[in-house]
């Protein structure tokens, strides 16, 4: 199971009240929140393996070099280097931090990289048995695959309670792709549509059903492009003047939109589950300090199942 962390911090901050106190008043609802989402997902799919993935750079260089406008409007006013975060939720993601080091659960990062970017080389790379990508970002569909061992996402957009489970025939079926490359489907159709919340315009006029019709009619993007170019049939004149009027957007965005397969990713311990290494006079500490009460509880339970 790979774990997209700052995805789940983020959606337990919004889904739970600030109400939510340590002693000292500093909020605790994303430290709570996490923990119960951890622990559920540990008790429901008892993954036997567990990676919990940071962004190391959450707006990497080579991504705003090659397209300026990726997460531009994320970026805090203060700091251009850093990203827009609540100030009620920037105090609690060292605790969570520090929560995952002491249940002992690997985390991974790879320098001058996102999260999406350590999934996506941690999936590619695993040749043992099957991957879960836990992740509210649709970005990472395209990871799913078959072969040599499966990978799926289990999406939990509308939250962990209709959390939805993604393989290649099921992302193939909800947006109309080819089961066998629903994943690289699913990142080129990503590219003409566009995602306005990273930053991404997409092609003018192009939405997501004529985008996934065209990738699964001419194969890939870059066999759409040819196509445009050359004058093949099968084209409308409309059609292949949105792509002529994109031409420097498709030439930038695959770079943006595709998941590095190959980040340098490290791995700060072993990431077996149950754990071995479960430090639980630390976790009683962190529980008391920070009035975690009960998230703690359940996430000692899952761990030591």
């Amino acid at each position: 199971m790979l774990v997209d962390s700052a995805g789940l911090w983020f959606r337990s901050f919004y889904a739970l009240p600030d109400s939510l106190t340590a002693p000292d008043g500093t909020p605790v609802n994303s430290v709570r929140g996490f923990c119960d989402m951890l622990a559920k997902l540990i008790t429901d799919r008892r993954p036997a393996r567990l990676v919990a993935c940071l962004d190391n750079d959450w707006r990497p260089q080579f991504r705003v070099d090659a397209l300026p406008s990726y997460k531009a409007h994320r970026v805090a006013e203060e700091d251009p280097d850093a990203e827009e975060v609540p100030d009620a939720l920037s105090p609690q993601v060292p605790v969570i931090l520090e929560v995952l080091d002491a249940a002992g659960v690997a985390t991974a990062e790879a320098e001058g990289f996102e999260a999406d970017d350590v999934i996506g080389a941690l999936a590619a790379r695993e040749d043992r048995g099957p991957v879960e990508v836990v992740t509210g970002d649709r970005d990472l569909f395209q990871l799913v695959r078959a072969e040599p061992t499966p990978v799926r996402v289990i999406y939990i957009g509308a939250g962990l309670a209709k959390a939805q489970d993604f393989g290649p025939t099921e992302l193939a079926e909800k947006y109309a792709l080819s089961p066998d490359r629903a994943g690289d489907d699913y990142a080129d159709m990503a590219v003409l549509r566009g995602d306005p919340s990273d930053g991404l315009p997409g092609v003018s006029g192009i939405g997501e059903k004529t985008a996934a019709k065209l990738i699964t009619q001419f194969g890939s993007l870059e066999a759409l492009l040819a196509a445009a170019e050359s004058g093949a049939t099968g084209l409308t004149p409309r059609v292949r003047g949105k792509l002529a009027e994109a031409a420097d957007y498709l030439a930038a965005a695959p770079s943006v939109v595709r998941v590095v397969r190959d980040a340098p990713v490290v791995v700060d311990r072993p990431d077996p589950v149950p754990k071995s290494d479960v430090d639980v006079d630390r976790l009683r500490e962190l529980q008391r300090t920070w009035g975690l009460g009960a998230s703690i509880d359940r996430l000692l339970t899952a761990l030591e199942r």
